[in-house]
């Protein structure tokens, strides 16, 4: 009862801290789908990294993740110092992990199309939405990322990370993430699937940037205040 007690209070904690950031993400989302149709220079940029996809495939899903996901969010915590410790090896950790993950994601959005096609209907973006963030997303994105960002978070240590690796963390932690996962992006999938094949990585993208950037900051504060609310218990 304790546990299940601290689970709520970690996911309404989640919800409180996460919300807004989470709907200003989606607004962005939409309105950087929307200037592909109706804004003409970002038409030409949409364009030109389509066509970029087109041409190196998986390797284009690599390098742009990487620089995404990882180089520009962590230029950002290292001249905020928000990353002040080892430096090299953060950094080093920010771009190949979200450089694997590039290709894990563009290889889950062609698999995805050749299941379903590559229509835009209700029909085709819910089933695509629910493989993505109710599978591929619960049993294995939120909690490898959970467990990526720990070991980063343990400076890179493995026996800090694997003795952090206790029933808090699977019980409380994991959850409090994936609930963080879905309310930013569940909406955000489902406007990445109505763009064409080759946009849809691009846009992928642009809208993890600004979600490893709040992953990374509120990640340190909810670890504090999950541990502080299970102390309490």
């Amino acid at each position: 009862m304790q546990k299940t007690a601290t689970l709520r209070k970690n996911i309404t904690l989640a919800l409180q801290q996460n919300l807004l950031p989470g709907l200003v993400l989606q607004v962005f989302a939409v309105l950087t789908a929307l200037s592909y149709f109706y804004y003409e220079p970002a038409t030409i940029l949409f364009s030109y990294l389509g066509d970029l996809k087109s041409q190196y495939g998986w390797k284009y899903a690599m390098i742009s993740t990487a620089i995404f996901g990882g180089l520009i969010p962590f230029v950002y915590l290292a001249l905020t110092k928000q990353v002040t410790d080892k430096l090299a090896k953060t950094g080093l950790f920010y771009v190949l992990f979200w450089a694997y993950k590039g290709v894990e994601v563009d290889l889950l959005y062609q698999l995805q199309e050749q299941w379903f096609g590559n229509a835009n209907d209700v029909n085709t973006l819910v089933k695509k939405t629910v493989v993505d963030q109710f599978i591929y997303g619960t049993l294995w994105a939120a909690p490898s990322m959970a467990i990526a960002y720990l070991w980063k978070d343990k400076l890179l240590n493995f026996s800090k990370t694997f003795a952090s690796l206790d029933r808090q963390f699977f019980c409380l932690q994991i959850p409090t993430v994936l609930i963080t996962n879905w309310i930013i992006w569940i909406p955000s999938v489902l406007i990445i699937y109505s763009m064409p094949s080759d946009l849809q990585i691009p846009l992928f993208n642009f809208v993890l940037c600004f979600f490893v950037l709040l992953l990374s900051t509120l990640s340190k504060k909810q670890i504090n205040k999950t541990t502080q609310l299970t102390s309490e218990d």
